[in-house]
């Protein structure tokens, strides 16, 4: 495919539904409250304005695929042209929301894992995927390929909940409905009929907090339908070529790929509710991917899972046989430092409570003792916890880190993957023999750390993982020692 090509045409009727929807979800509130009809003409403009502004960019949009470069270019009032060269392109996903799905088209987004990105939008369903292929299936002789590597087990919803999402969805719920109500002028009234739902005989305190339960229980049911929105359908593949591709989705589906001589290594992430259920999820660790994408699932080759079919799926991602490591444990130093920033955390607003409620209301003292008897607590086992979580190892030819109790995350990282290591001490950490190793690489997020662990004892762990990097420093204190 050489020659010059347009958009599908069908990007105008998914515009027209598009506009159209936006513009009834806007308008019906504003002319409930004004009693006007003045904005249905209103409305028509819009999707007409919508539409032709989009046969503009369709009309004068054209892109071509040669041997050497993908390129896009937009001619009309100025003229456009962005070139990306085959050989940088390192992730080409391809997604279809409902509105794409029942036009047949789907949007195709082609990066080179820096700020260089060319987007599709759209191309027929068909298209979509032979061009996708043609870009990321590059080698002479295809790789062979190993198929289907992990398929969604209908169980794993039952992680869904124990995230952090379910809380989140529930307030967000509300909240919704609060601003709803607000345009119409009957925000207080709505909470009175939520409180009186549970009866007039209980206490005012009660009925929140049957309030919040109930927020509680709308949030965890939020929580299952985006994990089946976001996860139906889900499979992971190793496609011949060279390349692990994911696809999932039950609305909106997605087709993320990641080419396997960028992987850099696996991070195994388990969520403080997902660790306590047993669970973790598998992230890739990639050179060419988005460091500034906020999308966690973009980078996701595993969801939520029993921890037992993570470490296989990671094991299957690597081709490596992912023997149990004993990691290393750090001093116990570092579990005072993590002791006494978990108690500072919680001690600052308390403090800030009680000073502002001696000065202003006896309210603030009643909460900042409230805040004191469940915060430094809690407090105190998470920091105790983040300390057993420490540990750095070796598992092959791979380095091992592991850290954090809110967000646990084991990094398994290529010890070829790593450019250069830093060395990082704080006052506090020199005068307990602690130091922090962080590994650094083109993959992931750049940086893995060891965090506090025995100065010595890390520095001969990081010169015997990655040889040649800080032999210098760790040969300086046994000729210091000499002298």
């Amino acid at each position: 495919m050489t020659g010059w090509r347009r958009l599908d045409r069908r990007t105008l009727g998914v515009t027209a539904v598009l506009t159209a929807g936006v513009a009834i979800s806007a308008g019906t509130p504003i002319a409930i409250g004004t009693r006007s009809l003045w904005l249905v003409p209103a409305a028509v403009l819009l999707v007409g304005a919508g539409v032709l502004a989009e046969y503009v960019r369709w009309r004068h949009t054209r892109f071509r695929c040669t041997a050497e470069r993908l390129e896009i270019e937009f001619r009309f009032v100025v003229h456009t042209r962005k070139s990306l060269p085959r050989e940088r392109i390192r992730n080409v996903d391809l997604t279809a929301n409902p509105l794409h799905r029942a036009f047949g088209v789907a949007v195709l987004s082609i990066g080179t894992g820096q700020q260089e990105k060319i987007t599709l939008s759209p191309l027929a369903r068909a298209d979509a995927e032979a061009l996708r292929t043609e870009l990321l299936h590059r080698l002479p002789e295809p790789a062979t390929s190993d198929g289907l590597l992990a398929t969604l087990d209908p169980r794993w919803i039952r992680y869904a909940p124990v995230s952090f999402v379910a809380p989140t969805l529930g307030l967000a719920a509300f909240g919704g409905l609060f601003k709803v109500a607000g345009w119409f002028g009957a925000g207080g009234g709505l909470l009175k009929w939520l409180l009186d739902l549970f009866g007039h005989d209980l206490p005012l305190t009660v009925r929140i907090l049957l309030l919040l339960a109930l927020a509680m229980v709308i949030g965890v049911a939020g929580a299952a339908g985006l994990f089946v929105e976001m996860w139906a359908n889900y499979r992971l593949d190793r496609e011949p070529g060279g390349t692990l591709r994911v696809r999932r989705g039950l609305l909106t589906t997605r087709t993320i790929t990641v080419e396997e001589r960028r992987l850099r290594g696996v991070e195994l992430v388990e969520p403080l509710g997902a660790r306590l259920a047993g669970a973790a999820r598998v992230d890739a660790i990639a050179t060419g991917m988005e460091r500034d994408d906020d999308k966690t699932e973009s980078k996701t080759l595993l969801p939520a899972a029993p921890r037992v079919v993570a470490r296989e799926v990671a094991a299957r991602v690597l081709g490596d046989r992912l023997e149990a490591v004993d990691l290393v444990p750090h001093p116990v130093a570092a579990r005072g430092r993590r002791l006494r920033w978990a108690l500072a955390t919680v001690a600052v607003p308390v403090l800030v409570l009680l000073v502002l409620g001696a000065l202003l209301t006896d309210v603030l003292l009643v909460l900042g003792g409230a805040l004191a008897v469940a915060g430094l607590p809690i407090a105190a086992l998470l920091a105790r916890d983040a300390y057993r979580g420490l540990g750095h190892g070796s598992c092959g030819r791979y380095l091992v880190t592991r850290a954090g109790s809110v967000r646990r995350s084991t990094a398994l990282l290529a010890r070829d993957g790593v450019i250069g290591w830093t060395v990082k001490q704080s006052v506090f950490q020199r005068r307990r023999g602690l130091a922090t190793f962080t590994a650094t690489t083109a993959a992931g997020s750049g940086a893995y750390a060891i965090r506090d662990a025995d100065a010595d004892e890390g520095l001969a762990f990081a010169v015997e993982v990655v040889p040649g990097m800080l032999g210098q420093f760790a040969s300086a204190p046994a000729e210091a020692s000499r002298t």
